[in-house]
């Protein structure tokens, strides 16, 4: 870590991990505080106030960490923000025929931005969170790099790669030499009153897993039924309403077909799901948008890459290939399964990341 100073600001969820960051933080001297972003309203997802993700419960356990810690404990009202560059992304993309990653996005617009700003007002040099990550300067290349977790099975780069060079040179991940079991002996060691509390598994604004419900109850409105078609267009059954599929759907149809179908593309305009084969899936090129480098300023035509297209798959061979609009085309040297538009697609050298984008 460059440590450009000792005064740190810790985004704390009250979870274990963010707890165990915060203790690391102060054992190395730093002058620490603890921050939790509020991001919504229970209500806003049909919730009770005492569950689910940035819920009270959440906060008590964030402020008993911190009041056992000795740190100052801070709640901050970042949920208009979160609507707008969160949630209505996450709607729009939906309603579009998308599949989004609204944690990446929380990530780029209020972890690494809106609270980093905050940070700065409080005169605060780092931002930490509790990402499995690493950071490192490199002085040959004059870049900041991110760096894959030491603990493989809990590495979130993935989510991370939209981290700017002025926002990887101001944050820092302590929990990237360390594995998930350490975290936790720490917790106890410490006697957190959250070291036994289990990991979030779900989007948090939508807790049940049901996006189509979500998006119905958030729009306040009804999305029409339409025809599942398959390649041909002809017509295989009928649709609860677009937005409640994704590529390479195939349970959940509702259908009975003499063999098993998967959901290979959705036309929004014309309200159909069009159904195939397992192998009309399998491609080896794609496009990405919107793309961040990190360790190169910009990648040379044909730079060879591994390449991962959802979070928990792993990492394939690919090349690179830069195009003038921020885009750049990906191809495979095996063809992969279902490059959904709307998740991340992200590079890597070995351990160091290269950069990512948006599949379009």
């Amino acid at each position: 870590m460059e440590q450009t100073g000792k005064r740190a600001l810790i985004a704390m969820s009250g979870g274990v991990d963010s707890s165990v960051a915060a203790f690391l933080m102060k054992e190395r001297g730093f002058d620490v505080i603890g921050v939790t972003m509020k991001l919504y309203d229970n209500a806003l997802i049909g919730e009770p106030e005492e569950s689910g993700c940035c819920s009270l419960a959440d906060t008590d356990d964030a402020r008993a960490v911190c009041n056992r810690l000795g740190i100052n404990y801070y709640v901050f009202d970042f949920s208009a923000d979160f609507e707008k560059q969160v949630i209505e992304r996450f709607a729009r993309a939906y309603e579009e025929g998308r599949t989004p990653n609204p944690c990446i996005d929380c990530n780029r617009y209020l972890k690494f931005e809106r609270l980093m700003r905050r940070a700065r007002e409080l005169d605060r040099d780092l931002v930490v969170t509790g990402h499995y990550a690493r950071t490192e300067y490199d002085s040959a290349s004059g870049r900041h790099l991110l760096l894959k977790s030491k603990d493989s099975s809990k590495d979130q780069t993935y989510v991370l790669f939209s981290l700017t060079q002025d926002q990887l040179a101001h944050s820092f991940f302590p929990l990237g030499d360390m594995t998930k079991e350490e975290t936790r002996r720490i917790a106890e060691e410490q006697g957190f009153v959250n070291a036994s509390k289990r990991d979030s598994q779900d989007i948090c604004f939508v807790p049940d897993g049901d996006y189509a419900g979500f998006l119905k109850r958030y729009r306040g409105t009804e999305y029409p039924p339409g025809d599942f078609v398959d390649k041909d267009g002809n017509v295989l059954g009928r649709h609860k309403g677009i937005v409640g599929y994704t590529i390479g759907q195939r349970k959940g149809l509702g259908l009975a077909l003499p063999a098993p179908m998967y959901v290979i593309r959705k036309d929004v305009a014309g309200n159909r799901v069009i159904l195939g084969y397992n192998g009309d899936l399998m491609t080896k090129r794609f496009r990405a948008a919107d793309c961040n480098w990190i360790a190169v300023e910009k990648p040379f035509d044909g730079m060879r890459v591994e390449a991962k297209i959802r979070y928990s798959q792993k990492v394939s061979p690919a090349v690179i290939h830069p195009l003038e609009d921020g885009c750049c085309e990906v191809e495979f040297d095996e063809p992969q399964r279902a490059p959904t538009p709307g998740q991340a697609a992200v590079f890597y050298d070995g351990d160091m990341v290269v950069g990512g984008g948006t599949i379009v």
